[in-house]
């Protein structure tokens, strides 16, 4: 398959061979059926229904409040857009850590109820039960490595991750770990861009980077973030693709003043 032709479904067979040949994947997240449905049809590779909603769409400070329920309603609504884009669906703080039984539970709930492709858990060694037990179910699943958020109460700080050697030997293990148990990608978060480079070599499976650099097989960016959405938010690693708060902000303003000054509806806008 060459690099421009098209690809009808992304499936993990198409996103390894993607990587074997140098092609970079594309991910966003989605939460929603009328965005999704955008980026679908712009070809991205992959949607995340991420746990991120808890903040873009909940307006909470971290990812820990929002609940399995509220992930699989999220995912449902993204599974009904998507054409061609593999659907990637987090697993919410407290639906897998330390219980492997349960870990595969919420998987079945997500996958049976929203219809998604595969589902994505933070963590290395730690989570290794509930990793095998769900890849044992046939639910393939994607790693998460450097700065894990929903881990934020215990690093204390959203900075940058596993710059000191110790950190980032572990990393490197876990990373190894993660493809040798059956994970069929792995997203690396806000680490050095020399060490994702390192990972991305070391593995078979495919890399995606958020604030990992260039050296990585795909990127990954919260959509909010990318179109502007939200306003507060400047990492390093974010590029804005446009500036949503204030054209939307602005064309709310101009219809709020067509409606004070009954400019709106004209003549042509009425029946």
């Amino acid at each position: 398959m060459s690099v421009n032709q098209p690809i009808k479904k992304v499936t993990t067979h198409v996103l390894h061979a993607m990587k074997q040949r140098g092609e970079k994947i594309s991910m966003l997240t989605a939460y929603d059926y009328s965005m999704a449905r955008i980026l679908d049809a712009a070809g991205i590779d992959i949607l995340l229904v991420g746990d991120s909603a808890s903040n873009v769409m909940a307006g909470h400070e971290t990812t820990l409040p929002i609940t399995l329920d509220q992930m699989i309603y999220h995912a449902q609504s993204v599974v009904r857009a998507v054409v061609r884009s593999f659907v990637v669906v987090d697993l919410p703080f407290g639906s897998y850590q330390g219980n492997s039984k349960m870990a595969l539970e919420s998987t079945i709930r997500i996958m049976k109820e929203t219809g998604g492709h595969a589902v994505k858990m933070e963590g290395g060694k730690e989570i290794t039960d509930s990793i095998v037990r769900v890849l044992s179910a046939g639910v393939p699943v994607m790693g998460h490595l450097g700065l894990t958020p929903q881990s934020i109460y215990k690093f204390g700080t959203y900075s940058v991750r596993a710059k000191e050697d110790v950190e980032a030997q572990k990393l490197l293990e876990d990373a190894k770990h993660l493809e040798e148990l059956g994970c069929f990608a792995i997203v690396l978060e806000k680490i050095p861009a020399q060490l994702a480079k390192q990972v991305t070599e070391s593995v078979s499976i495919p890399v995606i980077g958020i604030g990992a650099g260039p050296n990585v097989d795909g990127q990954v960016l919260v959509s909010h973030d990318m179109l502007g959405i939200t306003k507060d938010f400047h990492p390093r690693f974010l590029r804005r693709y446009l500036n949503l708060y204030d054209l939307i902000k602005d064309a709310t303003e101009r219809y709020i003043a067509d409606v004070k000054t009954a400019d709106f509806p004209n003549d042509q806008e009425q029946y």
